[in-house]
């Protein structure tokens, strides 16, 4: 016990409230979103952007390779290079040793394909030429354009300038300048064959890089921040409701059934409220069954007692009064007190789950007969009137002892409630392929917002507890948690002044059929 309790005090103290889980949540949130944000925008950008230009190229070239061998090849190129700031050469490959240009235009002071020397410009051409017949029809290279030192071609990287070559300062204004080339191989209707060379100049994407840098911790500042506002914001709407549910549910822990759980918010809380609410009413309706079972038993329990030690101090002190009629009383008594421990216990199995059901198939009729014999004594001496009504003999799969204590408690249940005739019937009727056995009584009745409590142990309508005339009073308890385990049907019909029918149902079988288990 002290164990469980340091645990809960540990879980207590160690408990993190609802605003900071959800301020770290949204921070958790922010974090992810900001870790996507830098990837794409910073870490991914360059890539994007030679990506984007690269399919940019790519859909250039395809325009102009439909305009290949016809006299709007010139047109087209001129306004795809104005339109996207793009050198662009195209070459005629015919039988002649020499590649002829077919199209020319140069919008860039620095372009890389209109500066090639003359004398290394067949070869290079060559290059691209076998670079993409090899990779398709296509070929792309990216890479930096040095001044001074040489130019790039056909496997993406700079080539050494050869010995005597002018140098040429124009060709890059920028150490750090990128060039994308981009060649396409086509061919026009007669099966002549071009070469489409296209040159794009990558503007540096570190400064932009940089600015989205600064901008992101900006960012993310302003989220973190605004995350805690939004938690705090959430939290009010949330935590509240529970902190008052909270109060009222250490209320209900303490015995106060009359806390109040009416709180506003969200679905979720008002039926978590709800929930609660109906918690405590039927706690405290338990509460109260419980204090009622434990003195209506400590009244059936003190009756006979009494009774065992009176007359057993009169036999004891007055050798004449040893009679046959006192010794009976006492014996009488003594069975009560075991019918009501037997009854308990059997209450206590059936609702713990340690009574298992012993089906078997047995005549149901023939089972009532001999659970009516009981009342004989009851019969012959009161004046009470039993009686059975059945068409013919039906047989069940169940447990016959537990339907014999279903059938004998209802019937007690009714001797107890008879009305001033004394009659009681059981019924016995077919309804397709189940069995009806309805015990009617001539009684007061039950008022019908009592119907579904009388099952409760001890339960009183009257709320005064009397002593049964016989059996213990736990009969209905005991039916109830019987049916259930058979799941049966079963119920009671009644109205204030015409007594009351209590009745079950189970499915026919036919004699002798094998055991049917649950």
């Amino acid at each position: 016990m002290e164990k469980a309790q340091r645990k809960k005090a540990e879980r207590r103290i160690c408990g993190i409230s609802i605003s900071w889980k959800l301020f770290a949540f949204l921070v958790a949130f922010v974090a992810f979103m900001m870790l996507v944000i830098w990837v794409f925008q910073v870490v991914m950008l360059d890539n994007f952007y030679k990506s984007t230009k690269r399919s940019e190229l790519e859909n250039i070239s395809l325009a102009i390779s439909g305009y290949v061998g016809t006299d709007y090849l010139g047109d087209a190129v001129h306004y795809c290079a104005v339109d996207y700031s793009t050198c662009i050469r195209v070459f005629e490959f015919n039988d002649a040793s020499v590649p002829v240009e077919v199209a020319s235009a140069d919008v860039a002071a620095d372009c890389i394909i209109h500066n090639i020397p003359p004398m290394l410009l067949n070869g290079k051409l060559d290059t691209y030429y076998k670079a993409a017949l090899d990779n398709g029809g296509v070929f792309t290279e990216t890479s930096e354009a040095m001044p001074k030192m040489g130019m790039f071609w056909g496997d993406n990287r700079i080539e050494p300038k050869p010995e005597n070559m002018p140098v040429f300062d124009h060709i890059a204004s920028s150490p750090n300048t990128l060039v994308m080339v981009y060649n396409r191989i086509a061919r026009d209707e007669s099966g002549r064959t071009y070469m489409i060379l296209l040159n794009s100049a990558l503007t540096p994407v570190d400064a932009t890089v940089n600015t989205l840098k600064v901008q992101f911790y900006w960012i993310a500042g302003v989220m973190v921040i605004g995350a805690l506002f939004l938690a705090i914001l959430i939290s009010k709407n949330i935590s509240k409701p529970i902190q008052k549910m909270n109060a009222s549910a250490k209320k209900l822990a303490e015995g106060r059934y009359d806390a109040d759980f009416t709180v506003g918010g969200y679905r979720e809380i008002i039926e978590l409220s709800q929930s609660l609410e109906d918690a405590a009413d039927k706690l405290s309706k338990l509460d109260t069954l419980q204090r009622e079972l434990v003195a209506n038993v400590s009244h059936d329990l003190r009756t006979p007692l009494t009774l065992i030690k009176g007359y057993g101090e009169i036999m004891r002190d007055i050798p004449d009064e040893s009679t046959p009629e006192n010794i009976q009383v006492i014996v009488d008594e003594a069975t009560h007190l075991s019918e009501l421990v037997n009854d308990l216990l059997d209450l206590s199995r059936i609702r713990s789950g340690a009574r298992v059901l012993e089906r078997s198939v047995f005549n149901l009729t023939s089972t009532v007969l001999e659970v009516m014999t009981r009342y004989d004594k009851l019969v012959n001496a009161n004046g009470y009137k039993i009686e059975f009504e059945a068409e013919k003999d039906v047989y069940i799969d169940a447990d016959r002892m537990m339907i014999i204590q279903v059938v004998y408690n209802l019937i007690n249940n009714a001797v107890n409630y008879a009305g001033d005739d004394k009659k009681v019937r059981v019924v016995q009727e077919l309804k397709g392929n189940t069995v009806r056995i309805t015990v009617i009584d001539n009684g007061e009745g039950i008022p019908p917002d009592k119907i579904d409590s009388i099952w409760d142990r001890y339960y009183k309508v009257d709320r005064v507890h009397k002593r049964a005339k016989v059996g213990t009073g736990l009969g209905l308890s005991i039916v109830k948690g019987s049916l259930e385990m058979h799941m049966a049907t079963y119920g009671v019909e009644s109205a204030l002044g015409f007594g009351s029918r209590f009745w079950f149902e189970l499915p026919v079988v036919e004699p002798g059929e094998e055991e049917i288990g649950l």
